[in-house]
């Protein structure tokens, strides 16, 4: 049974999602510069944002706002990775918006085969029963592989990594919850469709 505490995480994390992001401020990205950068991001996630390896996401079809934020916390050290960090602190804001403008051009495309009704609970109200966010500050789990979400919510957990909704959702999932939620949407097929 889930606390009260986090039902109201949740609706928040509801709210957020049926937000969306504000652009404002922004750095416009360049699609043909970003693709042009994204060459040193091939070999783990692929030109088109299709992941390459089992530990890398896809980032094809990600909306750009979520892109932007994540180089820019690998960048600046609030979020680490042994590649990812190293990567990112030489990019500048600009390299960023090109890169985030030439991912979020693909379309992801999610094929669910299951009953939505059976997508976990604590997540689809922001990543979608077929794993597409709902919002430009959410990812797309679709296809991602079991070991990549279980890692992830994992690190929530423990706070390795921090999020106003998800360190409070994954830190009252169990190991079987996380399991049950990873398995869901790497089973998932997921096309991204490159410009």
């Amino acid at each position: 049974m889930r606390s009260v505490d986090s039902l109201f995480v949740l609706a928040l994390g509801a709210s957020v999602c049926a937000g969306g992001f504000s652009a404002q401020g922004q750095t416009v990205g360049d699609p043909a510069a970003g693709k042009a950068l994204a060459g040193q991001c091939r070999t783990c996630h692929g030109l088109d944002g299709f992941a390459k390896i089992p530990i890398a996401p896809h980032i094809g079809g990600e909306p750009a706002a979520y892109i932007s934020a994540q180089l820019t916390a690998f960048r600046g050290g609030t979020r680490t990775h042994e590649m990812m960090t190293v990567v990112a602190k030489t990019l500048t804001d600009q390299q960023i918006a090109d890169l985030a403008a030439w991912y979020s051009g693909h379309k992801a495309i999610a094929d669910l085969a299951s009953n939505p009704d059976d997508a976990p609970e604590l997540c689809s109200g922001c990543h979608g029963a077929d794993g597409i966010g709902l919002a430009e500050d959410v990812p797309n789990l679709a296809g991602e592989t079991s070991i990549y979400i279980d890692t992830q919510l994992k690190a929530f957990r423990l706070g390795k990594r921090t999020h106003e909704v998800m360190s409070v959702v994954a830190a009252e999932m169990t190991d079987d919850e996380i399991r049950a939620a990873a398995d869901w949407y790497a089973a998932i097929k997921l096309t991204i469709e490159s410009q």
